[in-house]
Parts: C-alpha cells; sequence; structure tokens
C-alpha cells in the first residue's frame, strides 16, 4: 500500500500556534474534539514545499514563508513532513474543502491556541512544535 504523503505548516504569532480545531460526530454518536496542525495532502509534481504553501493558502487564505523545516513522521500509512512558517499576508479565514465540509457533525474552526497551553490539549505533534520554538531545524 502506498503512504499518503502530505506537508503542515507550524505558525507561531505572539506565543500562540495556529491551529484547525476539529470536531467530528463519531459513529456511536459522540463526538471527538481535537486540534490539528493546519496542512494537507500532496499533489501530482508537486515539492513539499509548494505543498504547505498551497494547503495554507486554501484552507487559511494566508500567504506563508517557510522558516525551516523541522523533521517528518512516518506510520504505517503516512508521512507528513513539518516546515515551521511564518505568515506574511492576509488575515486567518477559513476556506477551501474544509469550509465546504464544515457543519455540526464535522466542524472545522480556526483557532489560536498558547503555547503553555499545548500539554493540556487534545493535538498531536507536540514535539515538532516544541522543535518549533527552539528553530531547531533539520537539513532537508
Amino acid at each position: 500500500m502506498e503512504k499518503r504523503v502530505s506537508a503542515r505548516a507550524i505558525i507561531i504569532e505572539d506565543g500562540k500556534l495556529l491551529t484547525m480545531f476539529r470536531r467530528k460526530k463519531k459513529e456511536d454518536g459522540s463526538y471527538q474534539e481535537y486540534y490539528a496542525i493546519p496542512g494537507g495532502g500532496l499533489e501530482e509534481n508537486e515539492t513539499l514545499k509548494e505543498n504547505v504553501i498551497r494547503e495554507i493558502k486554501e484552507e487559511l487564505n494566508i500567504d506563508i514563508e517557510i522558516l525551516g523545516y523541522l523533521g517528518h513522521k512516518e506510520d504505517y500509512t503516512s508521512i507528513t513532513y513539518f516546515f515551521h512558517c511564518k505568515r506574511i499576508h492576509g488575515e486567518p479565514k477559513l476556506g477551501g474543502p474544509e469550509l465546504k465540509r464544515s457543519n455540526v457533525d464535522n466542524y472545522y474552526e480556526i483557532r489560536y491556541v498558547n503555547l503553555d497551553e499545548i500539554d493540556n490539549i487534545n493535538i498531536f505533534y507536540r514535539d515538532i512544535i516544541k522543535k518549533s520554538q527552539n528553530f531547531e531545524y533539520v537539513p532537508y
């Protein structure tokens, strides 16, 4: 099975991480809430850098500059690459497929989270977030 390849942007402004808050209805009728690092899947003939820039423009309606590469995570089904980025133009506003799919049972919302609250919320990749705070870049 071919693994899904994606790229995500760690964007920190004024001590706050830019995230995508999600609330999804589960099969048993309860809801799962979590925070996601914005980004998405690689398209054909696209570099990882082009991927993360495009995904952030689609999802958040902002332009970004890549500051550095933070590494990747791999599991049985996917490989996710992480870039430390800064917003250079625009105000975050939900867009793209996330805006079209958002409803009461599959909710998306852009939220800033204080960095000192990261350990208290349901979010993946805390180690990568902390690397970005220390500008711990790795060769790309």
